[in-house]
This record gives C-alpha cells, structure tokens and sequence, in this order.
C-alpha cells in the first residue's frame, strides 16, 4: 500500500494517512470489501507507532469509511454511490469556497472566475484528467 506522509505537513500524521486512505477510496483505486493493511503492518512499513495508525483507522471508521471485523481485520465499507458522489461533492465546493473568497479579495468577477473554471474544466477533459 502506497501512503506517503510528511513530517513538514501540518496534517498530524494519522490524519495524513486517514485522507490518503479516503482518497484511494474515493477514486476507486480502494473498492468496498477490500481489505485493508493490519494496523500492525501498516504502521511498520511507515515506520510509525501502531498507536498512530489505530488513530487512523479509527477515524476512517468514526467516518464511515471502513468497517472492523473482529478476528478479520479492517475492510473498505460498502458504500452507493450516491454517498460517495457527496463525499466527492463536498471536497470540491471547499476547494471552490476558497477559490472565490481568494476572488473578491482581489476583486476578481464572477464572470472571470466562471471562464477561469470553464477553461481549466475544458482541459480536464481534453486530458483525460
């Protein structure tokens, strides 16, 4: 499992690896069922403290996005897709509030900013992306 977490980010570490793991789900690169690394495992291939990796973990759970089975281990939860078009939804739009309120400060139009957004969404899709 690829995680990479940094010591220069503000993120504490298992929060780091928390968002690493909802984005591998939310892409689809983790699908429902699959099972996840154990906590012991994980937290020696990133050389931290399997109290780190718990925290993690937990938190993935707190938010719904795996599920323990005792005995079994930790596992992607079955989710629609509906839920996960909204988890994907609300990451957008902060990414957007911040966008906008970066616009009014320097006084940059709705206009402007909607052409931005339609030139960078054009490219998305000429690529691929």
């Amino acid at each position: 499992m690829n995680i990479i977490i940094s010591n220069q980010s503000d993120l504490p570490i298992y929060e780091q690896i928390a968002e690493s793991f909802k984005e591998k789900i939310l892409s689809g690169e983790l699908s429902g069922g699959e099972l996840l690394p154990s906590i012991r495992s994980l937290a020696k291939d990133l050389r931290i403290s399997v109290i780190t990796t718990k925290r993690a973990y937990e938190e993935l759970e707190k938010e719904g996005f795996i599920e323990t089975i005792p005995g079994k281990g930790c596992f992607v939860k079955a989710k629609s897709t509906e839920l996960l078009k909204e988890e994907v939804l609300r990451k957008i739009e902060e990414h957007l509030v911040n966008a906008v309120h970066m616009a009014v400060s320097y006084g940059i139009e709705q206009e402007e900013l909607e052409d931005i957004l339609s030139c960078l969404y054009e490219e998305g899709i000429d690529h691929g992306k």
